[in-house]
């Protein structure tokens, strides 16, 4: 088993996982602390050292709100370590293989953590690599800055870097890919096979990097998980990027809120008190969050990927049941509808779930994400991109004394294949599920097509991919995997709806 490698900085040794046919190694460094002078920066090279360095460990996570082991769903779930190690030098990530020599060339999958770029870490027990690794991939996951520290702007920043004023998280991830070209083939890896992937926030970072300059030839896959965030119903969504003046004029106001005149006051400070001003701030002020700078970021992803200009791969996406629903919502139906409409609104308040109002007058409920992954797939096909697209959906309601039904995140447990660290009071029929979910990730890892063999050799449900004359997919369930149907009535009329108005 390779327990010690040489990469470009020095050796690092990793530790046995449970499995000991799995090597772990967790916390090399890919790029400089970004601390001091090196705060609010595009990631800078690492530094080399001597000897072997010990990669047993998880290095700290980056800045953010400290996980509580309290009532909240997610606190529940996984943000269970309230004395997680936090620091600002927090640029590592964390390595799972199987190989046994440094010229395999095994398939290589790098993972972004999702927390809507304002939290989350490479070490949520969720994100253990272990079971894919023993299917042959090499597991990458990369830690990267979020909140204030990682899309942060300001004038003085755009001055001094205008290359990089801002979208430093990203500009980590994007750190994080290339250092797995230089160096995975010392892991067993296939620098040229590699496939990117994220949840949520996650997901949205891989939307990034496929949009992103420069990205071209990086990947040749992509899964984005429960990232497509965005009504059918309103225009832009949590995901659309905010424009480099308006985050300058948002950094420029968090500075007078600090109490600092200059940037070089601001470096100087404290992570953990420029952290506390930042919730405070944060209360009355918009997030840091993707800003349009024209460099890393140069539009909004999801319209980038509509008109064809995002880097072409094969793709898997898809959605839990339950989250994000979109709905209308007003005092009269018909306004309401025209607002959005137009002339198509008696077109759309003829389908049969238009027809009724909740207590809260709100109608016309549909899964957004689903309605946008399938818009975008049909709209790259018209565009003339040939690549393979497979749409998901995850209907699983958990189980557990709080009935969350299938919420967001919850998904992971079964692609990971890490149920057995759960909480939740899950037997045999997930178990089932998650092995077959966790074998078409990898069978998409390894080729771009999501079919293959389940672990006694039989053939796992055919997973057709998404095309316009064939808009189909699988519907992960409690009994197993189902084909999911073409969509019809207001699902579809709210698709052709989206990919008109990208």
């Amino acid at each position: 088993m390779l327990r010690t490698v040489m990469t470009e900085n020095g050796a690092v040794r990793g530790i046995e996982a449970a499995d000991p046919r799995i090597t772990a190694f967790r916390g090399i460094p890919f790029a400089a602390p970004p601390t001091g002078e090196n705060r609010w920066r595009a990631p800078q090279p690492a530094e080399s050292w001597d000897g072997t360095l010990d990669c047993a460990r998880f290095a700290p996570i980056s800045m953010q709100a400290r996980p509580s082991a309290g009532e909240g769903l997610y606190d529940r779930e996984w943000h269970v370590d309230t004395g997680i190690a936090m620091s600002e030098d927090c640029l590592y990530l964390n390595i799972w293989t199987n190989a046994k020599r440094a010229d395999e060339g095994l398939p290589v999958f790098v993972w972004f953590f999702g927390g809507g770029l304002q939290c989350g870490y490479t070490a949520e027990m969720e994100f253990d690599g272990e079971r894919i690794a023993r299917r042959g991939i090499v597991v990458v996951t990369v830690n990267y800055r979020v909140n204030v520290f990682g899309y942060f702007a300001h004038p003085e920043l755009t001055a001094e870097a205008p290359d990089a004023p801002s979208n430093f998280g990203s500009l980590d991830q994007r750190a994080g890919i290339l250092w797995v070209r230089r160096n995975i083939a010392a892991f067993g890896g296939d620098p040229d096979n590699i496939t990117i992937g994220g949840q949520s926030a996650g997901g949205g970072s891989v939307m990034s990097q496929l949009a992103a300059p420069g990205s071209e030839g990086l990947f040749r896959r992509a899964i984005v998980e429960s990232a497509l965030i965005r009504s059918p119903y309103r225009p832009g969504g949590i995901s659309t990027p905010m424009p480099l003046d308006a985050a300058e004029k948002n950094g420029a106001d968090f500075f007078r809120f600090l109490g600092v005149s200059s940037l070089s006051e601001a470096r100087a400070l404290d992570a953990e008190f420029v952290l506390q001003k930042y919730f405070e701030f944060t209360k009355n002020h918009p997030t840091f969050f993707t800003v349009e700078d024209g460099k890393f970021n140069v539009g909004d992803p999801m319209t980038l990927f509509a008109l064809g200009k995002c880097v072409p791969v094969d793709m898997m996406a898809g959605n839990t049941a339950d989250e994000f629903p979109a709905f209308l919502s007003g005092s009269s139906r018909e306004e309401a509808a025209r607002a959005v409409f137009g002339s198509r609104a008696d077109e759309f308040l003829a389908f049969p779930e238009t027809q009724n109002t909740d207590d809260r007058g709100r109608f016309a409920f549909v899964n957004g994400i689903e309605c946008n992954i399938k818009a975008l797939f049909e709209r790259a096909e018209e565009n003339g991109d040939a690549h393979r697209r497979y749409y998901y959906r995850f209907d699983v309601p958990m189980p557990g004394w709080d009935d969350p039904g299938s919420f967001h995140s919850s998904d992971l447990w079964f692609f990971f294949e890490t149920l057995a660290k759960c909480w939740r009071p899950l037997r045999g029929k997930y178990y089932d599920l998650a092995r077959v979910m966790c074998n078409y990730w990898c069978s998409f890892i390894r080729t771009g097509d999501p079919n293959g063999d389940d672990f006694d050799g039989s053939a796992m449900p055919r997973w057709e991919a998404y095309t316009k004359s064939s808009p189909v997919g699988v519907v992960f369930t409690p009994d197993g995997v189902k084909s999911a149907a073409p969509s019809d009535g207001l699902m579809r009329f709210l698709i052709d709806f989206t990919k008109e108005n990208p």
